[in-house]
């Protein structure tokens, strides 16, 4: 079992990311503690400087299995489905700007708050139209290249749209991309499936990629869910990819870390 946990490469607002701040110092207790690799959080990828990035990372012999795209949301406010043309043209124009570092680094590009929230006055299936063409034309501007992209099925709190492994598939069905997926996250898992494991099976081989938290968003083993069943369950799919850890900064972000990564080797 390949493991990664969270870090932003900028300060960040989201509260369920572990690591922010000093990169490079955080790089080196990610690898300290015996992580395989490390899902970076990257706002504007015009912000990064690639180079020294995979300097870091590879001084530490990690990986980068994803990268995240949320905070161009909640910093900025980009959408797939804002009501301003403007405004889902510039999302999409992000997440396809993210395609070179994550062809160089073999990294899945994440789809998360991203998609946004339907604007008042907007409807429903209107929103949805807007969310298959954006992530059309993200797959398009991948063409000829490795790089996948994973949409996150996450809770009613944080979005109205594609909550379930369900709404996931048909969402997968109705953009109809090979290079297309879902990024399976338990901590949404247990706010909305029904049963976590037929989840999984019925996703199967377009899991790109799987987050972990436990039922309160901490460290997993800090909860109630049952994560030995849950990864024999994701094994049996035929997964190989990264579990990656994005959960609560709790009691403290190094605690959490240790704790998190403890508990899965151990299982």
């Amino acid at each position: 079992m390949k493991l990664s946990i969270v870090l932003s490469t900028h300060a960040a607002a989201f509260q369920a990311v572990a690591f922010k701040g000093d990169f490079e110092a955080n790089v080196a207790k990610i690898a300290g503690w015996g992580y395989d690799g490390v899902e970076l959080a990257v706002r504007d990828p015009k912000l990064v400087n690639a180079g020294e990035l995979e300097r870091v990372i590879s001084s530490h012999n990690l990986a980068v299995p994803a990268i995240g795209t949320g905070q161009a949301w909640g910093e900025e406010g980009l959408s797939f489905t804002s009501d301003d043309e403007k405004v889902r043209a510039a999302a999409i124009e992000r997440i396809s700007s993210h395609v070179p570092l994550a062809a160089h680094l073999d990294a899945i590009v994440i789809l998360g708050l991203i998609r946004g929230i339907t604007p008042e006055g907007q409807t429903h299936e209107r929103s949805m139209e807007y969310l298959v063409e954006a992530i059309q034309a993200c797959a398009a501007a991948a063409e000829g290249t490795n790089v996948r992209f994973a949409l996150e099925p996450m809770n009613r709190y944080e979005t109205d749209l594609i909550h379930s492994a369900t709404q996931g598939l048909d969402l997968i069905e109705r953009v109809g991309a090979d290079n297309f997926g879902l990024l399976l996250d338990t901590f949404h898992m247990n706010i909305e499936e029904a049963d976590i494991h037929d989840s999984i099976r019925a996703v199967g081989d377009r899991i790109f990629h799987f987050h972990v938290a436990d039922s309160n968003r901490w460290y997993p083993g800090a909860g109630h869910l049952d994560f030995m069943s849950i990864l024999e369950e994701l094994d049996a799919t035929g997964y190989d990819g990264f579990v990656s850890g994005e959960f609560m900064p709790l009691p403290d972000a190094d605690t959490a870390a240790e704790m998190g990564l403890g508990f899965l080797r151990a299982l």
